[in-house]
């Protein structure tokens, strides 16, 4: 799938555990575990706006396009130098 959710990057960044979030955003742990995995069909952007709220970020710091067959995080622009 072309969009990438970087749920499980965030959670890092904040010392989060997948319990913690869940239950601060009010869906269930499994759901959670199906989107932060990429297996989800659909977000509703009430739960989209809440993860941002809890994490404390913006939509476009938990999802991501990529081309098809692409996989990883995305590149950190910050960290090329060639960057200007």
């Amino acid at each position: 799938m072309p969009i990438a959710v970087d749920i499980d990057v965030m959670l890092a960044k904040r010392k989060m555990s997948v319990g913690e979030l869940a239950e601060r955003v009010g869906i269930t742990p499994a759901n959670l575990a199906v989107l932060k995995n990429g297996r989800a069909k659909a977000v509703r952007f009430s739960t989209l706006a809440a993860l941002c709220e809890v994490l404390e970020c913006q939509p476009g710091d938990l999802l991501r396009w990529e081309t098809e067959g692409a996989a990883g995080p995305a590149p950190d622009p910050a960290a090329d130098s060639t960057m200007a």
